[in-house]
């Protein structure tokens, strides 16, 4: 392990830039053993990739895919900054993740399916299983009229049949839009009403929690929302949790809705041949999970998104056809698109779905499985790292897994959940890759690759290979590493996996991510277009970054805009606090001060003692300037069905406004209990507008 790095302190701070009092931690090595199997451990690869041979450098990913017709382009930008991947060539999604494998592999599982019941045996699906499973469902959807181009939206769980059903779309070039399966059938009907879907596939039930959800009577209200919006819904495909048995409550609407299971008997045994698509068709839409204003749909191709996941599944998590690879993030997010779906099924992976939720029935069920199923790659986010450190500790322990390597992904982790992820979960043995990327990205932008960097606690690491990012000040001045402050991160120049646009709005697309630091908006010069990704970051002397939050999610104290990220990672030092969320309230003399809510580890009991050391950790950690108005400790944080603690009903909480509707929440009755903790029995919220910056915190898409 290699010394801590020293940090200047940074005191004065312009308003154009964050407040950065994040001490710099140690280096942790990856193991000699994981560098000698990994697939890319030749540090040469950052020469390669280089700024000077952009674009060409990424022939190399489109290399890793098989093609029916070779592309002659490799970045087309005569549209900027509606950027065209290796065009002139064909290609199929749905081929390169199933079909030619099959001769190698066909006998090898690529997903091994796990029900929430423990009594309920595991279903293993094969490569050869899924090709006629993917080719059947396909039959069915060009069966019902479907075609390429035509957008379908699904609202499904963590089922096979989602996989299965994404990938028959993609063999057919139909754009699919998954829709989370804990939204609600409102947010379902916008996105439907968004893409122009005509059909919507969902299930009748799952389970969740220990009880099996009627997930059907979301489908009747989407389609009312759709219609109500302007969109009609053709069909209703749904399929059964339970083959032969409807588990809904709600009845099926003759002439709309129909059996998945009953209209495949129809298709049975049947081969539909992968349609040749061009390089940049859509693959799919993947909605942001905005709560305000009009979904945002990020529309991905195939070729430039497909070679992108394969590449990082295959250099970043570590995927060889030989590992048992388990990521716990949901298919209804882009992670499960890239990295459960789409980058390891490429790459010959066999991967472990799990249908319900990591906590049930106790925090030792994700380390079970692991064991039984001998899992060595773990993939998950922060949020469910500290709900199962808060839960179980000590859990991990008493099972006899190893994991080679474990990834984080959604938000930054805090060093001390990191520590104990790399200690507990990880065993000292596995690598750690603290991701940092976004829906619209399509894949990691801010990485380690693990067998050649060094980890370093609360850093993602430098760029992943052929990622050049830059920070930018308000002005749109550059902030050199090392130099303590902190700006907006931005990309210089596209790559392969991002977004193309955002679904029917070219206007918003630009207006959000290029128009901040365009240069000029008639160029066909990618390096007039720097992508704004809409983070706050800072980058450490040796290049690596940490990312301070969503720009919207910074508190300005006094001028002093404090990322949220670094607040809560102070309030994580003291040992009883299992989570810590960060709000800004109204101030007449600094303008906002933060506010801090923590819930305790089992067996900790909420005191002074503790409010008052968490105080104190703010003030160590960070200076005066942080020191919270008040610290609540609450029975639970107000959390989204996929654990997100829900920092927009907090703050509303804080600043004495109605919390609006809670009922998609996971926990709704946390939240009365924690409004009268802060306010009091009587309601005393006021109806007046928020002040912008607080009205957004927590919203950001």
């Amino acid at each position: 392990m290699a010394k801590t790095i020293k940090r200047t302190e940074q005191t004065e701070v312009s308003e154009a830039q964050i407040a950065v009092h994040w001490k710099e931690e140690a280096y942790y090595q990856p193991s000699e053993k994981f560098k000698a199997q990994a697939n890319m451990r030749d540090p040469r690869i950052f020469e390669k990739f280089g700024l000077d041979k952009f674009p060409d450098c990424f022939k190399e990913y489109a290399d890793m895919l098989t093609w029916f017709e070779p592309y002659h382009t490799v970045l087309d930008t005569s549209e900027a900054p509606f950027w065209k991947w290796f065009v002139g060539g064909k290609i199929n999604a749905s081929y390169n993740c199933v079909d030619r494998h099959l001769a190698k592999y066909g006998s090898k599982a690529a997903f091994i399916f796990v029900p929430e019941p423990e009594a309920e045996r595991d279903v293993v699906i094969t490569y050869q299983e899924l090709y006629d499973r993917v080719n059947e469902v396909a039959a069915m959807l060009r069966g019902s009229g479907l075609r390429a181009g035509d957008r379908v939206t699904f609202h499904m769980p963590m089922v096979p049949e989602l996989p299965i059903t994404m990938l028959a779309c993609a063999r057919l070039g139909i754009i699919h839009s998954q829709v989370f399966g804990g939204f609600s059938g409102q947010a379902c009907g916008s996105r439907i009403q968004d893409s122009g879907s005509r059909v919507l596939i969902t299930m009748d039930s799952y389970w969740r929690n220990g009880t099996l959800v009627d997930h059907k009577a979301n489908a009747d209200i989407a389609v009312r929302t759709a219609k109500e919006l302007g969109q009609d819904v053709d069909k209703v495909l749904v399929w059964q949790r339970y083959p032969g048995t409807y588990s809904g409550k709600t009845p099926m609407v003759p002439g709309r809705d129909f059996f998945v299971n009953d209209l495949l008997k129809e298709y049975e045994g049947q081969e539909v041949e992968p349609v040749a698509l061009p390089s940049e068709a859509p693959l799919f839409l993947m909605y942001s999970s905005g709560t305000t204003g009009k979904p945002k749909g990020a529309q991905h191709g195939i070729a430039g998104y497909l070679s992108y996941v394969t590449a990082t599944s295959k250099w970043i998590l570590d995927i060889h056809p030989d590992d048992v690879y388990w990521c716990m993030a949901d298919i209804g997010w882009i992670t499960g698109h890239s990295y459960i779906v789409y980058g390891p099924l490429a790459n010959a992976a066999t991967s472990v779905l799990y249908e319900g939720v990591p906590t049930f029935p106790d925090a030792g069920r994700p380390w079970r499985i692991a064991e039984r199923l001998g899992v060595n790659i773990f993939h998950t986010a922060p949020t469910a790292i500290r709900m199962l450190r808060k839960l179980g500790p000590q859990e991990p322990r008493k099972y006899k897994y190893h994991f080679k390597s474990m990834t984080t992904v959604g938000e930054p982790i805090e060093p001390e959940a990191w520590r104990w992820y790399y200690d507990e979960v990880g065993k000292k043995e596995a690598v750690i890759t603290d991701t940092w990327w976004m829906t619209e990205t399509g894949g990691f932008l801010g990485t380690t690759v693990p067998a050649i960097h060094a980890m370093k606690p609360g850093s993602c690491g430098p760029a992943a290979p052929g990622i050049h990012p830059v920070i930018y000040d308000e002005t749109g001045a550059e902030i050199a590493k090392g130099s303590g402050k902190a700006g907006n991160i931005c990309i210089r120049h596209p790559w392969p996996g991002i977004m193309q646009t955002i679904w029917g709005d070219h206007d918003r697309y630009i207006k959000t991510y290029y128009g901040k630091y365009n240069r000029n908006p008639r160029s066909k010069d990618w390096r007039d277009w720097p992508f704004l990704c809409g983070d706050g970051a800072v980058q450490a002397a040796d290049g690596y970054y940490r990312i301070l939050g969503r720009i919207d999610d910074v508190i300005n104290v006094a001028g002093h805009r404090l990322g949220t990220k670094e607040i809560e990672s102070a309030c994580l030092t003291v040992p009883e606090v299992a989570e810590a969320a960060v709000v800004p309230v109204q101030d007449e003399v600094k303008g906002r001060v933060p506010e801090v809510y923590i819930a305790v580890k089992p067996g900790v009991q909420p005191s002074q003692e503790v409010i008052d050391r968490v105080i104190k950790a703010n003030e160590e950690v960070i200076g005066k300037i942080a020191r919270p108005k008040h610290v609540y400790i609450v029975p639970d944080m107000p959390k989204t069905r996929s654990g997100k603690i829900m920092r927009r009903v907090l703050a509303a909480i804080s600043n004495r406004r109605d919390v609006g509707d809670v009922t998609t929440l996971a926990n709704p009755d946390v939240v009365e209990q924690i409004r009268i903790m802060v306010q009091g029995k009587d309601r005393v919220t006021t109806h007046d507008a928020l002040p912008e910056d607080i009205a957004k915190f927590g919203q950001a898409e």
